[in-house]
Parts: structure tokens; C-alpha cells; sequence
């Protein structure tokens, strides 16, 4: 089964190539039309989420590993549920 980032990919090449030709066609001219926002998300990691840390005392949540403590109240965060 072909995946929705390959077929994202796929679609919007065939777009361009058409958006291409028909400006090639009518203009007479070479212009290449590639539209290529999609790309960062076709490289995105598909890496596992990073845990999320979480304050005991007052439910605040993160992600970001760089937070040790809650900022609201000093509280050392902990892994996974509260």
C-alpha cells in the first residue's frame, strides 16, 4: 500500500509536470513549475515522540527534555503520568 507521504509526493510532482507543460504550451516557452512545499514534511523523522514529563502538583506538561522543574512552582517533573 502506497503510504500518504509518497503519494502527497507523487501527486504534486504530477501537478507541476502538468502546470509545466500546459505553461510551455501556451507561452511557448520552458518554465518549470515545481511546487515543493510538501517537502519538509516528506523528510520529517518518524521518530517516536519524546516523553512527556509532568508536574505532580499542579498537572503542567512538556516535552522538552532541557525541563527538570515546573516552572509554575519549582516541583521536580516526572516521567510519563502525574
Amino acid at each position: 500500500m502506497v503510504g500518504s507521504r509518497l503519494a502527497t509526493a507523487l501527486v504534486g510532482v504530477a501537478l507541476s509536470l502538468l502546470v509545466s507543460y500546459l505553461a510551455w504550451a501556451y507561452f511557448d516557452t520552458l518554465a518549470l513549475f515545481l511546487f515543493v512545499p510538501f517537502v519538509p514534511f516528506l523528510f520529517r523523522s518518524r521518530a517516536s515522540p519524546r516523553p512527556v514529563k509532568r508536574c505532580p502538583a499542579c498537572g503542567y506538561s512538556t516535552s522538552n527534555p532541557e525541563f527538570t522543574h515546573c516552572p509554575r512552582d519549582g516541583t521536580e517533573l516526572s516521567r510519563g503520568g502525574g
